[in-house]
C-alpha cells in the first residue's frame, strides 16, 4: 500500500468554490475536459463520442440543486461543481496496491502515475466525493490534478498558472492558491466568507474549500431570512438534505 507524507506539506494548492456565484454555466467542465485531452497528460479518451450514446472520463462535474429555505419561501437553484480535494487524509492513496495514487509532499496535490495503475478501482471505491474515473479506453484511473502541467509551466505568463477550469470561469466562482498560507488570497476568502470543507465528519481534511450561498435579498414585505448552516451537521450534503426535506 502507498503511504501519505510523513509530515503536512508546506503548501497546500487547491480550490476555493464560491456556491453563491456559480451560475452552473459548465465553463469549467468543457476547459477541464479539453486542456486533459490535449495537454500534455495522458489524453482523456472518450467511446463513440458522436455516437447516440457517448461515454467517457470527465475530472470535473458541476451538480444543480432546487432547494427552499427553510421556514418556506421562494426556491433556488445551487451549483455545486465537484472534482478531486486533494485531501490531506487522503484514502484513496493509502488502498492503492501499486503506490500508483500519491500525494506529493511539496505542495498536497494528489496524483495518478498512470504507468503503475492496474486499475483495480480500490481508490474509487475509498474516495467519499466520486472524484476519481475509470478511463473507459486507457483502463486506468483518472481525476483532476489541478493542471499541475500549467501551474508549473514557467513558459506561461505568471498570470495564466492557474487551473483550466478557473481560468475559464466567466463568473469568478473558482479560485485557487495555498491554503496554508493563510495571507493568500484564497486563504483569505475562506476566512472572511466561511468556507467549509466537504463531509468534513469523515476526518479526510481536503484542502478544497466550498464558500456557502448568500441569504437571497427580499423586498421590505418580506424580511430577509438566514439559510440554514451549511457547516452544520453532514457538511453541504446534509444542508441540501435538509433544504430538500423541508
Amino acid at each position: 500500500m502507498t503511504s501519505l507524507p510523513p509530515t503536512p506539506p508546506p503548501r497546500r494548492l487547491g480550490l476555493v468554490i464560491d456556491l453563491d456565484t456559480c451560475v452552473g454555466c459548465q465553463a469549467c467542465v468543457v476547459s477541464c475536459k479539453q486542456w486533459n485531452t490535449g495537454g500534455h497528460p495522458a489524453p482523456l479518451s472518450d467511446v463513440e463520442p458522436y455516437g447516440r450514446e457517448p461515454s467517457g472520463a470527465w475530472l470535473n462535474r458541476v451538480h444543480g440543486y432546487e432547494v427552499a429555505p427553510a421556514g418556506g419561501g421562494c426556491g433556488q437553484t445551487v451549483y455545486f461543481p465537484k472534482s478531486c480535494l486533494h485531501c490531506e487524509n487522503a484514502a484513496c492513496v493509502t488502498v492503492c496496491p501499486t503506490g500508483a495514487s500519491y500525494k506529493r509532499a511539496a505542495d498536497g496535490i494528489v496524483l495518478v502515475d498512470e504507468a503503475k495503475c492496474i486499475g483495480c478501482g480500490l481508490c474509487a471505491w475509498a474516495c467519499p466525493y466520486g472524484a476519481r474515473e475509470l478511463d473507459p479506453v486507457e483502463g486506468v484511473m483518472k481525476k483532476c490534478t489541478l493542471c499541475i502541467d500549467r501551474i508549473y509551466n514557467e513558459t506561461l505568463p505568471e498570470e495564466e498558472r492557474e487551473p483550466a477550469c478557473v481560468a475559464s470561469c466567466p463568473a469568478r466562482a473558482r479560485h485557487f492558491g495555498d491554503l496554508a498560507d493563510p495571507a493568500s488570497p484564497a486563504a483569505r476568502l475562506v476566512a472572511a466568507r466561511g468556507g467549509f470543507d466537504l463531509m468534513p465528519e469523515l476526518g479526510y481534511r481536503p484542502t478544497n474549500k466550498y464558500l456557502p450561498p448568500r441569504p437571497r435579498r427580499q423586498g421590505d414585505e418580506d424580511p430577509p431570512r438566514a439559510l440554514p448552516d451549511v457547516a452544520g451537521p453532514g457538511g453541504l450534503w446534509g444542508w441540501v438534505d435538509r433544504l430538500l426535506g423541508g
